[in-house]
């Protein structure tokens, strides 16, 4: 079985962040952006179907979303799918700032970014609010294992 969890790309989550904005920005339109993010949702590890239950879902979502988590080393790897492209795509940028980083380093990471990368405007409010709380979900799972 593919480890479904997500390696990070980047050394830090700022060093992701600041990686992501700057793909973002190679696009001069919100069509051109979904398409990279739909791109970046169907390069995720494949989701064990097993996980694909209400024990692994995360609540706010229009759309359905599972995540996993797993403490390795030190640091949480996230697992995360979703039934809609756009959304997948959201999960793998989540993903790609938050897994594989310290519980300590994910708190200290705001999803202010999303904000800030234009990303919550250019969204419907449902879809705004399921990234939120997916970003919840992660800094939720992080503060439990931080002791």
């Amino acid at each position: 079985m593919t480890d479904p969890f997500v390696t990070p790309e980047e050394p830090t989550a700022a060093a992701a962040i600041a990686a992501i904005a700057e793909e973002l920005g190679l696009f001069d339109d919100w069509m051109e952006r979904y398409q990279f993010i739909i791109e970046m949702g169907q390069k995720l590890p494949p989701f064990p179907d097993e996980w694909a239950n209400d024990a692994h879902r995360v609540p706010g979502c229009q759309s359905r979303v599972w995540m996993e988590a797993v403490m390795r080393d030190g640091a949480l790897f996230f697992a995360g799918a979703s039934d809609a492209a756009i959304v997948s795509g959201l999960v793998a940028l989540l993903l790609r700032v938050y897994s594989g980083r310290s519980p300590q380093e994910i708190l200290a990471t705001d999803p202010v970014f999303l904000k800030d990368l234009g990303l919550l405007e250019a969204l419907s409010t449902n879809r705004g609010n399921g990234i939120a709380s997916m970003a919840r979900k992660v800094r939720e799972v992080a503060s439990l294992h931080q002791g």
